[in-house]
Order: C-alpha cells, then structure tokens, then sequence
C-alpha cells in the first residue's frame, strides 16, 4: 500500500479507546459509501500493533461491488509483516457469503495471519444470514463486538432500514 494511509499513524490497537478510536474511522470510511439499496455502507481498517494504517477503505469504493474490508485487505502485500499482529477494524460484521464474488469477507480476512477482528454491529439478516463472527472465531481469531459504537453503523444505512 502506498500513499497517505500508509504512513497513517494512531493508537496502538487495544481494547478500549484505541478500539474506538479506529473504528470511529471505520464509520467515518462508510458515509463515502454510494448509496445502494441491495447493501450495507461498510468501512474497514486494518491497523498494525505499532498503530500504522496497513490498508483501510469503504463498500463500493472502486467498484458497485466491492466490500469494505476486500478494498482493505487489497492494498496490502500478502508478505505484509504487519499483519502478523494487524486487526481488522470493520464498522459491521464481515460477510460469510456473497453473491457477486467468490469469496466472502471473513473468507478473506481467514487468508491473512490477522489475529484479531473488531466490529461495531452484527449484520442484520436483511438480505443474509450472517455468520462472519463466528467464522472468524472459530479459526481461532479474536473477534470483538463494540455495539456501544453500533448507532452510528445503523445511522449509515437508516436507508435500509426503514
């Protein structure tokens, strides 16, 4: 990844504050969102433990289908030693399937040696069944569920809603 993110700094991630800290960022990513009435506005960072921006980005960003955190993880090279203590902060709960790609977003965050995910809202079942979370979990990563910092995730997609 090149460009001003890369050189992105902030708190080291931790429970508490640094959690907040980053997925506020998150949040912030996912008002850049286009409208879609057929997804949810996502933002993802992904943050190594020194506090640098490895990748961040948003839902739809380069393309009417991309995910949040796949536009995250693409900026980042694979051999990315960072990644090794990395977490993935994703304003709501990674996919476990999609439709319009082959594989979903905890599918690709299962990819990387990311030890720890942090998310602000469980996918509502709006358009799936989201097991993300669990996913994640089971493979042994550290998943972290903010829903203090969820009104600001739903606020986004009140056009969803109703």
């Amino acid at each position: 990844m090149t460009g001003a993110a890369e050189q992105a700094l902030g708190p080291a991630p931790a429970a508490g504050e640094a959690d907040r800290y980053w997925l506020e960022r998150a949040v912030e990513l996912s008002r850049s969102c286009p409208p879609s009435d057929t997804a949810f506005s996502v933002g993802a960072v992904v943050v190594a433990e020194d506090g640098r921006v490895l990748g961040e980005g948003h839902s739809r960003r380069d393309d009417p289908h991309d995910h949040a955190e796949e536009v995250a993880l693409r900026g980042i090279d694979p051999d990315e030693p960072g990644l090794a203590g990395a977490t993935m902060y994703s304003s709501l709960e990674p996919c476990s399937s999609r439709s319009s790609r082959p594989r979903s977003c905890s599918a690709l965050i299962l990819t990387t040696p990311i030890p720890r995910v942090v998310l602000a809202w469980r996918e509502p079942a709006l358009f799936v069944d989201c097991d993300g979370a669990e996913r994640l979990a089971a493979d042994g990563r550290t998943v972290v569920e903010r829903p203090d910092l969820a009104e600001p995730v739903r606020e986004v997609n009140a056009h969803l809603l109703g």
